[in-house]
């Protein structure tokens, strides 16, 4: 391809998400349940209150394409934010890939869940080959520049928060295991509870006031038991009404005077 005077953006000239593969069949390995649940979770209660849903996207395992001068090169992060962006790819196609030149937002924040395979290399912790593509930790910290990375080990239920600090990663002190987030005005943390019958430790999403934001059935479990709630103290109050009613008409009648109860 000839140069342009003057030179056309990445955008242009590079590959899109259409063009660009998906998936890798060579890839060893599936998400187990933990890794389909987990991120499940973080998606139903990620609502920050000073974004719009439709400029919020949000992904787990997808493609994420990084650098333009190898556009080949990808990382599938297990779950991960980008703000300001909308949900659809240019408002009208659900994402094959996140394609960084072609978005031109960077995600805000980067969840990875440790296993024994993968925890040398979300940590850091590997040595890179020059001759292969940077790892995780690289790619997160040093490439895309990613204000926050978290890491969360479902087998020792430990959450590690890190948040970039000038020209790399620092991490948190975590006294709680939870982590508040002034941008999002939400708190990462570890509830210990039940999501889809399985009950253990969960990384999620709480609100300013501290509580975890619900889930969509959470709500309307909610709403239920409000309902049900209102509904019982309303036969309550009748029923005391009633009890009222019935004490005044015996009070009428022992003085001799018969109500009229039409």
């Amino acid at each position: 391809m000839y140069q342009t005077d003057p030179p056309r953006s990445p955008k242009e000239v590079l590959p899109t998400m259409y063009d660009l593969p998906s998936e890798d069949p060579e890839e060893p390995g599936l998400p187990d349940q933990f890794h389909l649940l987990q991120p499940r979770l973080l998606d139903e209660t990620f609502r920050p209150p000073n974004y719009s849903s439709d400029q919020i996207f949000v992904a787990s395992d997808l493609n994420l394409y990084y650098d333009p001068r190898h556009p080949l090169w990808y990382k599938r992060p297990d779950w991960f934010a980008v703000l300001g962006v909308s949900r659809l790819y240019e408002q009208r196609d659900l994402r094959l890939s996140y394609v960084i030149w072609q978005e031109g937002i960077d995600p805000f924040i980067v969840v990875e869940l440790l296993s024994p395979s993968t925890e040398e290399e979300d940590l850091g912790q590997t040595l890179r080959n020059i001759e292969q593509p940077p790892g995780k930790w690289e790619v997160y910290e040093r490439i895309l520049r990613v204000p926050y990375y978290a890491v969360f080990d479902r087998y020792k239920y430990e959450f590690r928060m890190f948040k970039l600090d000038g020209s790399s990663y620092a991490e948190v002190v975590l006294p709680e295991s939870r982590f508040w987030i002034p941008e999002l005005q939400l708190g990462l943390g570890v509830w210990p509870g039940s999501y889809q019958d399985v009950e253990q430790s969960w990384l999620r999403w709480y609100d300013r006031t501290g509580n975890w934001v619900l889930t969509s059935i959470e709500q309307e479990r909610q709403r239920t038991e409000q309902e049900t709630q209102r509904a019982e103290q309303e036969k309550q109050r009748a029923e005391q009404e009633r009890q009222r009613a019935q004490r005044l008409i015996a009070q009428l009648k022992a003085l001799g005077v018969e109500p009229d109860l039409d």
